[in-house]
């Protein structure tokens, strides 16, 4: 079985004869050959440059056999486009100005036209597509609205994000308008990406676990919703990723997907008793993991696969992105072993 069907075959809870596996931020700072490009590359421009672009995707591939290529780019790459400008300097993240704080900072943002005004991105999709072609699965992504809300009004990414919480509990129907705003675009950019070819879209809700679970559901849960109810009829795989939301976890079942994303704090048979037999899983292994002993790594590898024997709706990844300082050969045996062992994961418990 080839990887892309593996990865489909489990986003939709079929058969599989192992385990598909990718890692979160496969395509990145770990890997020696990413670095010799962005020596010479700034992160904007790599983004911005398709071929660069895909060529950073396809090395994770290369390298490991992953069984998905996501492509490489940035979540603030289109809410950059809606009217503030992205920066990313020394020692510190992205920075978005100026921040959005009030309804004139608001009405200053657009709507966009994600083939216009990310066409790299498109083009990006569809190179790697096209040096896969039916052997590897596709994966193009977006931030989440409430996510995205967060480093549009903070500015930057913040311990606790203060503004963006006084936004939301100063002037809630402010935040909804804005909300609804990066909804619509976001809707339009991954329609893009599956036009371009992608398999599966993932939406990533970094800053959900912010919330409490009833604001969770109001400011977080119901744009996701949003957006995956409105790509329901293109018959793409659809994950949604909600971090560190493991105390109300069953808040994502009202987020309408084939997948959900489980973080490393989470307990992944927990996770699979709230969701199968509807949702496929994806993640869980502690991303540090990669850093320890291969001893230690395989105990925890072999506990995740455990947590979801017999359910062949479970995507194997990290609770998160990999670690700039992981031995790739970490990354190697981790999935060399997830594809040995996982075979043996996806037959009942009852054989």
């Amino acid at each position: 079985m080839d990887g892309r069907t593996r990865f489909l075959n489990a986003a939709r809870r079929e058969y599989v004869d192992t385990r598909p596996v990718w890692m979160m931020r496969q395509a990145g700072r770990f890997l020696p050959e990413y670095r010799a490009i962005r020596e010479k590359t700034s992160f904007l421009e790599l983004c911005a440059n398709p071929e660069l672009a895909c060529e950073v995707s396809l090395q994770p591939v290369r390298r490991f056999d992953v069984d998905a290529a996501i492509i490489f780019s940035d979540i603030l790459v289109p809410i950059a486009k809606m009217g503030q400008t992205l920066s990313f300097g020394a020692g510190h993240g992205p920075r978005l100005e100026p921040p959005i704080r009030s309804r004139d900072d608001f009405q200053k943002l657009r709507r966009i036209d994600p083939y216009t005004e990310t066409p790299e991105v498109h083009q990006t999709v569809q190179l790697v597509r096209d040096a896969v072609g039916t052997e590897k699965a596709v994966i193009g992504f977006a931030g989440a609205p409430f996510t995205l809300l967060a480093y549009m009004v903070d500015g930057a990414g913040s311990r606790g994000f203060p503004e963006t919480k006084r936004l939301l509990f100063s002037e809630p129907e402010l935040a909804h308008e804005i909300l609804a705003l990066i909804s619509d675009v976001i809707v339009d950019y991954l329609a893009m990406q599956i036009d371009a070819g992608a398999d599966a879209v993932q939406l990533f809700d970094s800053w959900a676990g912010l919330l409490s679970p009833d604001d969770f559901d109001e400011f977080a849960g119901a744009y996701a919703a949003s957006i995956m109810e409105r790509l329901a009829d293109r018959g793409t795989v659809r994950i949604y990723f909600p971090k560190s939301i493991g105390a109300y976890l069953e808040r994502a079942q009202a987020v309408p997907c084939e997948v959900v994303g489980v973080d490393w704090a989470q307990d992944l048979a927990r996770a699979r008793a709230l969701f199968e037999p509807d949702r496929a899983l994806q993640g869980n292994l502690d991303p540090t993991a990669l850093l320890g002993s291969r001893e230690q790594l395989d105990i925890r590898i072999d506990k995740m696969l455990a947590a979801t024997r017999g359910y062949a709706g479970h995507i194997v990844n990290l609770g998160h992105g990999i670690i700039p300082s992981t031995d790739p050969e970490s990354a190697l045996h981790f999935v060399r072993r997830v594809h040995e062992l996982g075979k043996g994961c996806c037959d009942s418990d009852e054989e």
